[in-house]
């Protein structure tokens, strides 16, 4: 291995990657665009596909940038939007349906019902977060209530819930890693943030299963491989966190 590293900056409009040495030098840079989907007013998805596809292109274009052979990256570090939310296939690693961004209102309704049955303080208690639609886990029981047959193949085990950094991972691994960090896992209204678990109750409440949900690591520490027809084979993913708490940590 080499001695540069590979940070992914998967944002709302788009995606970074920088390579930089062991003196934090930036070596190289890319950065892509990618179009935002507005079903209806209010709702905002991106296409996980295209996220996945913007991200190879610029990884790729950051090595050939920095002449640099895959080889030669030590570790890969991700950092992205939060809350912005995806479900896939765990065998084809498919979405199965578009990402619902950070921004969408969609779930709005679903937080008013949680708090008409007086379960706002029970959320903020266990996850430091108010009831919105800003987060993950209304976005999630959305889907499995709306998109037809999810909830039953959520129940059957063959879907996997993440956030992009989970989505990425599987991707970059070939689907042999599911997991978040506890920066991601926090912004998601289904994470006990004084226990660092995710909340039986709160899943109950919110009727997910926890066979979704990705395991929860440290932002720092190897978790995974990339597979070696991505950009090269055995690079480890050694860093992940959401990109709020890595701008207040860099």
């Amino acid at each position: 291995m080499g001695k540069f590293i590979m940070a992914i900056d998967q944002g709302t409009t788009g995606t970074r990657v920088m390579i930089v040495d062991k003196q934090g030098g930036i070596v190289s840079s890319a950065y892509t665009e990618f179009p935002q989907i507005y079903p209806k007013p209010g709702w905002v998805e991106h296409n996980p596909e295209i996220i996945w596809d913007s991200t190879k292109q610029v990884m790729r274009q950051a090595l050939a940038e920095a002449s640099l052979k895959p080889q030669e990256i030590q570790g890969i570090g991700i950092t992205n939007q939060r809350e912005t939310s995806v479900i896939w296939d765990r065998q084809t690693l498919r979405p199965v349906h578009n990402a619902i961004v950070w921004q969408c209102r969609r779930s709005a309704p679903v937080c008013d019902e949680l708090r008409r049955r007086g379960l706002e303080g029970l959320f903020h208690a266990k996850t430091g977060l108010v009831l919105d639609a800003y987060f993950s886990g209304t976005k999630v029981k959305w889907m499995l209530d709306e998109v037809p047959g999810l909830r039953q193949r959520a129940e059957a085990g063959e879907i996997a819930f993440g956030t992009i950094d989970s989505w990425l991972i599987a991707r970059l691994t070939r689907g042999k890693v599911h997991v978040t960090d506890h920066t991601n896992a926090s912004r998601t209204l289904m994470y006990n943030i004084h226990e660092k678990r995710w909340d039986e109750e709160l899943l109950k409440v919110l009727d997910i299963p926890a066979a979704i949900l990705p395991q929860v690591v440290d932002s720092a520490g190897v978790v995974g491989e990339t597979a070696s027809d991505i950009i090269g084979d055995g690079i480890p993913i050694a860093g992940i966190a959401g990109d709020q708490q890595a701008a207040l940590f860099g």
